[in-house]
């Protein structure tokens, strides 16, 4: 399975426009053009089909992490707010 058929997928799987998967995208301070990211969906013997690097690949999971979870930054100061919480308590 090629790095576009992952793309596709979860591009399907979630539901995801175009400018979403950008957002996405911006999130891993990766940027690219909606023609770009419509080259990358098309079928592989489209004179515009572009193959999906593991860069784009990584940095879109990456974005789609700090997404659904946030950055590791917030989680750390929600654990830490977690904890002072729990140390006040006792």
């Amino acid at each position: 399975m090629s790095n576009n058929d992952i793309l596709k997928k979860l591009r399907v799987a979630l539901k995801l426009t175009t400018e979403d998967i950008q957002k996405i995208l911006l999130l891993a301070d990766f940027r690219i053009s909606s023609s770009e990211l419509n080259a990358l969906f098309r079928n592989d013997d489209h004179p515009k089909f572009k193959a999906c690097g593991d860069q784009i690949l990584r940095n879109f999971l990456n974005g789609l992490i700090i997404e659904k979870r946030g950055s590791k930054e917030d989680r750390m100061k929600e654990n830490n707010l977690k904890q002072d919480t729990h140390i006040n308590r006792a």
